[in-house]
């Protein structure tokens, strides 16, 4: 009997994610005993500072990394959106799954209707800060770090008068009930890859047993969001945001870049054929870029 393990972060989150794909390759496969190694990321364990400060994305996924490098593990499973925007050659993203609602939302502490204005809003990622300004002029931003539990924690015991989250973790947690408000894409651009999980092997391994679980237009937006980010060099910190929808053939792309020489920012789209989707994240980056130099130059 074939054996593969699935190397995860120990998060309730993470592993249920990974739980997620083990279901998909014992419903689908026969003879194939899959287990999961959970550890503890370097991320997982600084909890007293942003992560731009810390050293970005990379430090959700060195140990998962290694794991695999050393054949401890056959695949990781990601949340993609936590995902560096380079990934190893010899650790390759091997599939994409079916995206759960890419929207952020806002979580309010349990039996509250509203927003206390005394009370900052949890919310460490740039991106979202500088999207909910807009939303919330008057809010007051504070950094909040920690897995889902520990930040549902935070605010019911009343230092937070509210979160930002992602639909996704909330609703694979089956904590659907905790959001008070979602926001559009139009609204707040999510991350790229947000409400995808992303497979990772070694290069050259087999991995039929996922053969169907790859879900084509999680690909084509994935593929398209994240090179919009790379393009612009857009790391944890930098509040770069994209977003894809594919129909049928054709794929929209929205995204979010934001200048940090001169603060400004700005908002676009654009159309074109799903198959062009790296091509067009790198079209609407040049697009974007330039609109905030214009404006930079008016100043």
């Amino acid at each position: 009997m074939r054996q593969v393990v699935i190397g995860s972060r120990e998060s309730k989150l993470a592993v249920t994610q990974s739980e997620m794909v083990k279901a998909y390759i014992v419903e689908h496969v026969r003879d194939i005993q899959v287990d999961i190694l959970t550890m503890k990321t370097t991320g997982d364990k600084i909890l007293d500072k942003t992560l731009d400060k810390i050293g970005g994305k990379g430090l959700f996924v060195k140990e998962l990394d290694r794991a695999l490098l050393d054949k401890k593990s056959d695949i990781s499973v990601h949340s993609l959106k936590d995902m560096p925007m380079e990934v190893p050659e010899e650790l390759p993203l091997v599939a994409f799954s079916k995206r759960e609602d890419p929207r952020d939302v806002l979580v309010l502490p349990q039996g509250k209707t509203e927003l206390d204005p005394t009370k900052p809003i949890g919310c460490s990622s740039q991106r979202r800060i500088l999207q909910l300004k807009e939303l919330y002029p008057d809010a007051v931003c504070k950094s909040v770090r920690g897995n889902v539990q520990t930040r549902l924690a935070k605010l019911d015991s009343g230092e937070y008068s509210a979160l930002i989250l992602a639909a996704a973790g909330l609703k694979r947690l089956g904590l659907e009930e905790r959001i008070s408000r979602y926001f559009e894409p139009e609204e707040m651009i999510p991350a790229a890859g947000q409400g995808i999980l992303a497979v990772q092997g070694r290069a050259g391994e087999d991995v039929s047993y996922l053969d169907g679980f790859q879900d084509e237009k999680a690909y084509y937006a994935a593929v398209g969001e994240r090179a919009f980010v790379r393009y612009l060099d857009g790391g944890c910190s930098s509040p770069i945001a994209a977003h894809g929808i594919v129909e049928d053939e054709e794929m929209t792309l929205m995204g979010l870049y934001y200048e940090e020489d001169t603060g400004n920012h700005k908002k676009g789209s654009i159309k074109g054929a799903k198959q062009e989707a790296e091509n067009l994240g790198i079209a609407l980056a040049k697009q974007l870029r330039e609109a905030c130099r214009k404006d930079g130059g008016r100043r």
